[in-house]
């Protein structure tokens, strides 16, 4: 069913809530499940400093966006970039192909924060 770290963030989940500009914010969502992640980045140059979520969604979304918020913190811009749905997945101890939507939710956030920034 699912992991054990996936249940704790989904029980746990850190970072929840919304950053004030000039933090970042992005809205993206799953129309095939209706899943939508809000999410908020503030960055101290090219570093982010700080990551927020909101997420009206599954068990494995709300996860996801808890685990990709811990991953964003401290990293790059250009590390950013690199994200990818088999790395949240990862980051939540795996999905089964049933949830695998939470993850790419996430990039597609990540994507859509990017492109916000003016990095493509």
């Amino acid at each position: 069913m699912y992991s054990e770290r996936l249940l704790d963030h989904f029980q746990n989940p850190r970072n929840v809530g919304e950053l004030v500009p000039p933090a970042l914010t992005v809205e993206v969502s799953n129309p095939a499940c209706g899943d939508i992640l809000r999410l908020s980045v503030r960055f101290a140059g090219e570093i982010a400093a700080e990551a927020r979520y909101k997420v009206r969604g599954c068990t494995a979304s709300i996860a996801a966006g808890s685990a990709l918020t811990e991953w964003i913190v401290g990293k790059t811009r250009s590390e950013i970039r690199a994200v990818s749905a088999s790395l949240v997945e990862e980051a939540v101890g795996g999905l089964s192909a049933e949830s695998k939507h939470a993850a790419v939710l996430c990039v597609d956030g990540v994507k859509a924060l990017l492109r916000r920034a003016g990095t493509p």
